[in-house]
């Protein structure tokens, strides 16, 4: 009996770790489909608004994270999948764009609601920020090179 008390203790307990745990990780709440939109503004000057929807997938520490995303405005389209891990705050990982054969790497910095980075892949370069918050997020994408494309603002629900 007292045997029996003793397991079904270490198993709540070794449960409860792993809620603890997943609570730490910075991608616990992106699990799932995210839906919205924004603005994609060229070198040009020229804007156009942009419809998106994205997949993550997280696993239970919530420190590494899967994402699948594509946007579409009526002249630009982009598919972006990406598996990033965060260690100690720092973020790191690799993205691919399938419209435009691109791949590269991803690196920077996560607090609380925020991820700060930078994505580099052959010819191109970005600065990226993302903030979340419950059932919505924000993304700022900023090329610094390779592109025509000037900057891209998104803010997706989940849902």
């Amino acid at each position: 009996m007292v045997a029996k008390a003793i397991v079904t203790v270490a198993l709540s307990l070794t449960a409860a770790q792993a809620l603890a745990q997943r609570a730490d990780g910075p991608f616990a709440d992106l699990s799932g489909y995210w839906t919205g939109g924004g603005n994609i503004t060229m070198s040009n000057g020229s804007s156009e608004r942009i419809r998106c929807k994205a997949t993550y997938a997280v696993n239970d520490s919530g420190k590494s994270l899967n994402q699948s995303i594509r946007c579409a405005s009526d002249s630009y389209r982009l598919e972006i999948s990406a598996n990033v891990t965060v260690s100690a705050g720092a973020v790191s990982g690799s993205w691919t764009e399938a419209t435009r054969h691109a791949t590269g790497n991803l690196s920077g910095r996560a607090s609380g609601s925020e991820i700060q980075a930078r994505v580099d892949g052959t010819g191109f370069s970005a600065g990226l920020q993302v903030r979340f918050h419950g059932d919505k997020q924000t993304v700022s994408i900023r090329p610094t090179e390779g592109t025509d494309v000037a900057s891209v603002a998104i803010t997706l629900h989940k849902g």
